[in-house]
């Protein structure tokens, strides 16, 4: 008979469905219902799947849940409900499920696209925020990389040449491939099932225009930025930026502007690239509970978790 090494169990990851603002958004979900809630938010163009190891490290001490945003990974938005695909409606969307999830509390990690998401909802609720992980999670002009040349070129003249360039240039397997592995010190280190599933959903019929059309509203992002910072020094939610400091994307000098507006922000830089879960999900992991135990958002269970 072997023996159950109970302190070795793994948190059980499950996927569900749930209709919020006429969209079936697709969650995981792991840990004890009544612990404190993160709320895990992902970018471009990625999905939940991006938390797959950071979840179970979390889900020992906190109630995970991670969301497919509205045009990434298995999300259904029905045709009849005439979808328009900006970070505005990107953020209704993900304040209805919380809402329908009964989320009252919650820390939130953003990342890429998970940053205007989140921050948009923070700014609406910030009496539900008890802390922000920003993981490459962008609000200050001087953490946009040079990588973001194509894409301002199309903000400034939205021509349909302009974007043709992105979707041959960015929308394509080797682009995403390049996004993943870029600033890792091992490339072949990142499992291929990420980029690989990333591709392959893009290329469902449709997707890729979407994906073109939040590329050009990422400018109404660049014009929340101090709106975003306003929030910061009025609210002052505690605040963990940790960074792949190798990301072309988005670079180290936007992690260290947090400092501007709050000063008590904790910085790490990680010797990683964009997506930096793939490489450090371990240290990441330990970098959250250790922020959240310091600013007392108990991982133990408890109150405050939902409605």
């Amino acid at each position: 008979m072997i023996p159950v090494l109970s302190q070795f169990t793994v948190p059980v990851t499950s996927v569900h469905k749930i209709e919020a603002d006429g969209v079936e958004v697709f969650y995981r979900a792991a840990g004890d219902p009544n612990a404190p809630v993160v709320l895990l938010l992902h970018g471009f163009p990625t999905s939940s799947f991006m938390f797959r190891d950071l979840i179970p490290q979390l889900a020992d001490n906190y109630r995970v849940i991670a969301s497919d945003l509205p045009g990434f990974g298995f999300t259904v938005v029905p045709a009849e409900r005439n979808y328009t695909y900006s970070f505005d409606a990107l953020a209704r969307t993900i304040e209805a499920f919380t809402d329908a999830l009964g989320l009252s509390r919650y820390a939130i990690y953003i990342f890429d696209y998970g940053a205007p998401t989140g921050l948009r909802l923070a700014m609406a609720h910030p009496e539900r925020v008890t802390a922000i992980i920003s993981q490459n999670g962008n609000a200050y002009e001087e953490g946009l990389g040079d990588a973001w040349g194509p894409i301002r070129t199309y903000w400034s003249a939205p021509t349909a040449e302009n974007r043709d360039v992105l979707r041959q240039n960015i929308l394509t397997l080797e682009a995403t491939r390049w996004q993943y592995t870029h600033g890792v010190a091992n490339p072949d280190s990142v499992p291929p099932e990420s980029y690989t599933l990333d591709t392959a959903l893009m290329e469902r019929p449709g997707n890729k225009e979407i994906q073109l059309d939040l590329f050009l509203d990422y400018a109404s992002n660049v014009k929340l930025y101090p709106t975003f910072q306003e929030y910061f020094r009025k609210s002052k939610p505690p605040l963990l930026a940790i960074w792949g400091k190798n990301d072309p994307f988005f670079i180290p000098a936007g992690a260290e502007a947090y400092r501007k507006d709050l000063p008590n922000a904790r910085i790490q830089l990680l010797d990683t690239g964009h997506f930096a879960t793939e490489t450090h999900f371990v240290e990441i992991a330990a970098a959250i509970k250790e922020f959240l135990a310091a600013n007392g958002v108990s991982g133990q269970g408890g109150s405050g978790a939902s409605r």
